[in-house]
């Protein structure tokens, strides 16, 4: 059947340039070019091309370009090109459209609408390269009060602490799957992690057990509703549990990871057969109330013997200050919160873009919540979902975050160029596949230098930004709100986020 939708891109080749080597050939798994022996040149199909700019990228003459096809329809304020494109699929197919990355949608984006402080006469600034600056970050439930005794200068802490993850920079890497992502992709966020003094998260598909002797120092593990791969040593191993509820991407839905892309060793991670879908359920079927959930946390406690955080991952949506309000209450040592820019390898299209809300007004609402309930010290707070840069990662601490979790962002370091087509298991970065062709090309020991390194570079700036603040702690920093302010932004939503308007 003849489709009714335009090619997402157009291919133009520069036949004088290009030299018929067919290395876009072979660098693109959607079958985009492929070689013509009868009239002995390139073909390209645009109806196949994703748009990741790997053929671009790869040329080694420079003769390729992809750019979005210039077709368009009549300008129509109610049904743009994606809302006719949209449906004209769903007439063709009559299935669900799938889509991967974040919510690409033009809210708006606050992070970009907030200013920061800045010392000056009365508060001087502080020379980052030349005193000590504390971004060191501990999270976990703290005591309401510290008995400390002192004799002959030694300091004794009497109180029984909390468990609690330090990092040495308030950036964690989100949780990310094997199976969402290759093995090299998870081994490189797992490698970044140690060597950056920070955690990545195995997200819900479990953690190879070769891997958990060398990185569980360093990991997070995920207790999802499918409760794939899950056993006492995976729970041991790591430095923290954390039980997903929900992720900003697709609040209020499960997990679905397509049999294609579960190879035998994912299968073996995730202890099913090979081959087989992945279905997480919607809710966790031993989960119907804040006292169930309870349940699940002090079993998780007791099964790593009260050693490590438990943490619980919840979307932002609608009254979730609330419910994280229950969840402290309820034993959490960690609430981590993903707004509706958090990122999927697969989730349906209409769910990513209209379900949850933006971070940034989710962290002020929690913060200021638990703060008015007194119990804001018996958690952390991570923010996820929709963190760009250093700014983002100053501004979300400011407005009350403890620390805050990165996956696009990282994924992009590595290579993504966000194309969307994660679902389809044919990512030409060699990121969101399993095919061992594909995934070859991600090498370790690079992504994790580059993983490093934007850790190290965001560090640098979070410095940078804190000394022209004149702070030198994170800690001063922390649910400040007096340190920003809002430009261009309605009166509501100053109020939601708690700041000032500039000039105030």
């Amino acid at each position: 059947m003849k489709s009714f939708v335009f090619p997402e891109f157009q291919i133009i080749r520069d036949e004088e340039k290009c030299g018929q080597c067919r290395g876009c050939e072979r660098q693109c798994a959607f079958g985009t070019h492929t070689y013509d022996p009868v009239a002995d040149r390139l073909i390209s199909e645009d109806y196949k091309c994703a748009g990741c700019q790997r053929c671009v990228v790869f040329c080694p003459k420079n003769a390729i370009v992809v750019r979005p096809t210039p077709s368009f329809y009549r300008p129509n304020a109610s049904w743009s090109r994606e809302k006719l494109e949209d449906l004209k699929k769903q007439a063709e197919t009559g299935g669900v459209i799938l889509t991967g990355c974040g919510n690409d949608k033009p809210f708006r984006i606050y992070w970009d609408h907030i200013v920061l402080n800045a010392a000056q006469v009365t508060n001087p600034s502080i020379d980052p390269l030349r005193e000590p600056m504390e971004l060191r970050t501990f999270l976990g439930a703290k005591p309401d009060l510290m008995d400390i005794s002192a004799k002959e200068g030694d300091i004794e802490i009497k109180t029984t602490l909390s468990p609690n993850l330090m990092v040495e920079t308030p950036i964690l890497f989100s949780a990310m799957s094997y199976g969402a992502i290759s093995y090299n992709a998870f081994r490189s966020l797992a490698t970044a992690a140690c060597k950056s003094g920070t955690y990545f998260n195995t997200g819900e598909g479990g953690l190879p057990r070769e891997m958990r002797a060398e990185f569980g120092r360093c990991a997070i593990v995920q207790v999802a509703s499918g409760r794939f791969g899950i056993d006492a040593e995976y729970l041991n191993c790591a430095q923290a549990v954390e039980i997903k509820v929900g992720q900003g991407a697709k609040p209020g839905i499960g997990g679905h990871l397509p049999g294609e892309k579960v190879s035998a060793a994912v299968a073996q991670t995730r202890m099913i057969p090979a081959g087989t879908d992945a279905i997480s359920p919607a809710p966790h079927h031993d989960i119907y109330s804040i006292e169930d959930l309870s349940m699940l946390i002090y079993a998780l406690k007791e099964a790593t013997n009260y050693e490590k955080p438990i943490s619980v991952k919840i979307a932002a949506v609608h009254n979730f200050a609330a419910i994280a309000s229950g969840i402290v209450r309820a034993g959490a040592d960690i609430i981590a919160i993903d707004g509706l820019r958090g990122g999927t390898g697969a989730a349906p299209k209409a769910i990513r873009d209209n379900v949850g809300i933006p971070i940034e007004l989710a962290i002020s609402s929690l913060d200021r919540r638990l703060r008015g309930e007194g119990i804001r010290n018996r958690c952390s707070i991570i923010a996820a979902g929709g963190i760009r840069c250093s700014s983002d990662v100053i501004k979300a601490i400011a407005l009350g975050a403890d620390a805050v979790y990165i996956g696009s962002a990282a994924l992009i370091a590595m290579g993504c160029t966000l194309c969307q087509k994660c679902y389809t298991g044919k990512c030409n970065w060699g990121i969101c596949t399993q095919d061992p062709r594909l995934s070859g090309r991600l090498n370790v020991e690079i992504a994790s230098e580059r993983l490093s390194n934007l850790i190290s570079a965001w560090s640098h700036e979070i410095s940078e930004m804190l000394g022209g603040m004149g702070i030198n702690a994170l800690e001063s920093l922390r649910g400040n709100r007096d340190h920003l302010r809002g430009v261009g932004l309605h009166e509501w939503e100053l109020d939601v986020l708690g700041i000032k308007g500039a000039g105030e």
